[in-house]
């Protein structure tokens, strides 16, 4: 599998995540589903924190698993996609990072990360703001595109029987 391959899936990542942050509602960041779950902006630091410890395959050293929180969620949204950025640049050519395989990039750490980012999406609905959807077949994931910065959806749906009245 190529750069060009794990660096959409990184892009898609991108995506994805800014499409369940974009908009939230101000109590969205530390809302918790229960008692013993994690809060979205506990989400994203963890999906940071798994992201940099697959960069350590290539880089060497450490990331810590509990990264320290920063100001505000703009921040760590920020934090969140420079990490993908320094992923994508510590890729091989042929998608690996070190001595972490292609396969086990995708079946690891970018597995659990697009997980999370379901989560951060499911916790949207939840706090009584969710999502609106689309057909992500046709959004404009760009792998030059990791930041914050992700355009609105290019085709949404029109039927959302469970749109917020």
């Amino acid at each position: 599998m190529s750069h060009a391959l794990v660096s959409h899936v990184l892009a898609s990542i991108a995506y994805r995540t800014q499409k369940a942050l974009r908009d939230a509602p101000p109590n969205y960041p530390e809302f918790r589903a229960g008692a013993e779950t994690r809060s979205p902006v506990a989400i994203l630091r963890h999906m940071t924190s798994v992201l940099g410890y697959a960069r350590t395959f290539k880089l060497g050293g450490t990331y810590p698993i509990h990264p320290e929180p920063l100001a505000d969620f703009a921040a760590e949204q920020r934090r969140f996609h420079e990490m993908l950025e320094s992923l994508r640049d510590a890729l091989g050519d042929d998608g690996s990072l070190g001595t972490l395989t292609t396969q086990q990039l995708l079946q690891g750490p970018l597995a659990d990360v697009m997980t999370h980012v379901g989560q951060l999406a499911l916790l949207r609905r939840l706090v009584g703001a969710p999502v609106a959807p689309e057909n992500f077949i046709y959004a404009d994931v760009r792998a030059d595109r990791l930041d914050v910065d992700q355009p609105a959806p290019a085709r949404p749906d029109t039927e959302w029987p469970e749109r917020p009245r």
